[in-house]
């Protein structure tokens, strides 16, 4: 009786081990490069395993490159990943369903997603808090409550979002809150010695 309970404690022990090692895996990570400096950022896959697929769709087909932060609004957020340069908007996939129940907070530094008055108009576009925006949390089910995905934080370069966030702005036609001079996104990247594939 004893070896058994032995053998058995061994292997939970063991199988403990096994999901302790896969539970601290990291997440995935990308560089966004911009004519301002480079700033990391983590993503979430298990909160929100839909938005961070398709996100990580645009970022592996070069989708971003040469975009820009069109819409920076200081003390709020800096919106990109829609529009080029000449503010000439991109053609994107099908939109995604909102994850924005997932727990997660429009907290400083946090990524979401960018949409329409449509819950489920999520594309390309995203957004990078500079506050603490819980106006944009998730309230309930109610397409006016439904609040922004946040799927992802800024783990390195924080000060280069600020930096970008006090740009100088104007309209341009229909479009409000547009950089004086271009901030350019040459690429975003993933950074495959942060994940596990």
């Amino acid at each position: 009786m004893r070896k058994f309970y032995a053998v058995a404690i061994l292997a939970v022990s063991s199988a403990f081990a096994v999901f302790s090692t896969s539970a601290i895996a990291a997440n995935p990570q990308v560089t966004f490069e911009t004519n301002r400096g480079n700033f990391v950022v983590e993503l979430y896959p298990e909160k929100a395993p839909k938005t961070v697929a398709n996100f990580l769709k645009y970022v592996n087909s070069g989708f971003y490159k040469e975009t820009t932060f069109h819409r920076v609004i200081n003390h709020f957020m800096i919106q990109g990943g829609g529009f080029n340069a000449d503010m000439s908007e991109k053609q994107t996939l099908a939109p995604i369903s909102n994850e924005a129940a997932n727990g997660l907070k429009n907290e400083i530094g946090t990524i979401a997603m960018a949409r329409t008055s449509d819950p489920d108009s999520a594309t390309a576009q995203f957004f990078i808090n500079l506050e603490n925006n819980v106006q944009l949390n998730y309230q309930g089910p109610d397409p006016e409550l439904i609040g922004y995905c946040v799927f992802g934080r800024v783990l390195k370069g924080m000060d280069v979002v600020r930096e970008i966030g006090i740009t100088p702005t104007i309209n341009v036609g229909q479009y409000y809150d547009v950089p004086k001079s271009a901030i350019v996104i040459h690429q975003v990247k993933l950074n495959t010695n942060a994940t596990n594939n």
